[in-house]
């Protein structure tokens, strides 16, 4: 099993108990006065069986308090999902902090930000690279591209699903749209795998009928469950962080009742993507301060009070359309903030240009950061060994601890030294050729393609994953859909 990072420390909570209770029972409020809307017979019947106040003109189910508190109760605190390498386990929740890889729809180059189609052979580079990354701990559904040339659009989450478990032996999340959870179940399946079966609302108070049904197919099949709800603070949610607090808790507490009512007992892990409007031009604000407040609240409700296993996904994006300066300085305080907080996983590798585009060098550059914000949340170890004692009287104020066996057997341990980022003298530096950690991680990116190597599929296990596609092709086509 993957050991991620062990906080070595309780998280950094923002909110007072009494504020904590205040945002509860407001969701509570909600789902019980306005309900929340399933867009699913077959779920209207579950919660109306489970005493929930159905409405069938309009789908609405007002859900009482009591049967809220039965579910958050049947949630568990921690969850396994297996990887078709049993190595590559993780197991969610407690204080246990992940990576999961980021997404974007399209490639961007490293050097021009320039966006294009990806082919499936930058898809499968980008999944290969992400599996020799040990900080990506899990894949995200349609990892790393939504779009791949030549792959019909309702075939883009099957065909992702299938090259994610043929490049990569991790763990990885399942989708909802037009049916994919069906083929990505079984090509899961045909390779000794779970997925995270991924159920998402949609802002505001409603569950479309895909995910519905994805809960039911996901559950069938033993899978846990991702849930989300993303939505904008100003526009699907109200624009004040409190105000954006309760509607989400809200939206991800009724989808919750559901799971719980299909499978009571059924492990999920519940994502934050709370994003922010920029009010002067209607496009989406990413890295803000209110973004990464609404996360540390989030994060203090659900890992404390609720505990329930938790992703952020505020620190997989920024606005900036390049690797530079902007670009670390919007994602590296969301993340930092999760990781404090309490998130169990965090989405943070390889996205750039808000969800619009992705680089595997980026994921590279990426890893350092990880591995800084780990080894923060890790803390470090006082004992009569660390402090030394003995050692400081020795040196006293003339000497060294440059050559102490202390420097010698503890400095690796002590600290994380990043892989790509230049930490040579300036002199060293020039000599060098000036480098940049850009060049780096693109040397990087050349030596893991040149040498990593994935664990392979076995010859049946591949040609079942080609059945699957093709049989998913040929329903499409029946469909009109391709």
């Amino acid at each position: 099993m993957q050991k991620g990072f062990k906080r070595g420390f309780e998280p950094v909570k923002i909110l007072t108990e009494s504020q904590v209770e205040q945002i509860h029972n407001a969701s509570l409020s909600v789902l019980e006065e306005v309900g929340f809307k399933f867009e699913s017979a077959r779920a209207l019947k579950l919660l109306e069986e489970h005493g929930c106040s159905v409405n069938q003109e309009t789908m609405i189910a007002k859900i009482p308090p009591s049967l809220v508190e039965w579910a958050i109760a049947k949630t568990p605190s921690s969850f396994m999902v297996r990887a078709r390498d049993e190595k590559k386990n993780v197991r969610f929740g407690g204080n246990t902090l992940y990576f999961l890889n980021s997404v974007g729809a399209r490639y961007v180059d490293i050097d021009t930000g320039i966006v294009t189609m990806p082919t499936i052979q930058q898809n499968n580079i980008g999944v290969l690279v992400s599996d020799a990354l040990d900080t990506v701990h899990a894949f995200p559904s349609y990892m790393p591209y939504f779009e791949i040339e030549g792959v019909p659009p309702v075939m883009s989450c099957p065909v992702s699903c299938a090259q994610r478990h043929r490049f990569s032996s991790k763990p990885s999340r399942g989708a909802q749209p037009t049916d994919s959870f069906i083929w990505e179940t079984q090509i899961a399946l045909a390779c000794g795998a779970q997925l995270m079966g991924c159920v998402e609302g949609a802002a505001p108070l409603s569950l479309a009928e895909d995910p519905c049904n994805a809960a039911f197919y996901y559950l069938e099949a033993g899978f846990p469950i991702y849930i989300a709800s993303g939505s904008i603070m100003g526009g699907s949610h109200p624009v004040t962080i409190a105000g954006a607090s309760v509607s989400h808790n809200a939206e991800l507490l009724a989808i919750i009742v559901l799971l719980q009512c299909i499978k009571p007992g059924c492990g999920v892990i519940a994502n934050n993507f709370v994003s922010a409007m920029n009010m002067s031009n209607g496009d989406l604000n990413f890295g803000t301060a209110g973004i990464a407040l609404h996360q540390m609240a989030y994060n203090q409700i659900w890992h404390s009070f609720y505990k329930i296993p938790i992703n952020n996904t505020g620190s997989a994006f920024s606005n900036s359309k390049l690797i530079d300066y902007q670009l670390g300085a919007e994602k590296l305080p969301l993340a930092t903030a999760s990781a404090l907080s309490g998130a169990n996983l965090i989405v943070l590798h390889g996205g750039i240009n808000a969800e619009l585009a992705y680089n595997p060098i980026l994921a590279i550059i990426d890893d350092d950061i990880a591995n800084t914000i780990g080894k923060i949340v890790e803390g470090f170890t006082i004992n009569d060994e660390t402090i030394g004692l003995d050692l400081i009287k020795d040196v006293g104020s003339d000497g060294t601890f440059l050559n102490s066996k202390q420097t010698r057997t503890m400095w690796k341990t002590e600290d994380y030294m990043p892989k790509v980022f230049d930490k040579s003298p300036y002199q060293e530096w020039t000599n060098s050729g000036r480098k940049t950690v850009l060049d780096k991680a693109k040397q990087r990116y050349e030596e893991i393609i040149a040498t990593h190597k994935p664990l392979p599929l076995t010859d049946r296990q591949d040609e079942e994953i080609e059945n699957i596609l093709n049989e998913a092709t040929g329903y499409y086509k029946k469909k009109g859909l391709i």
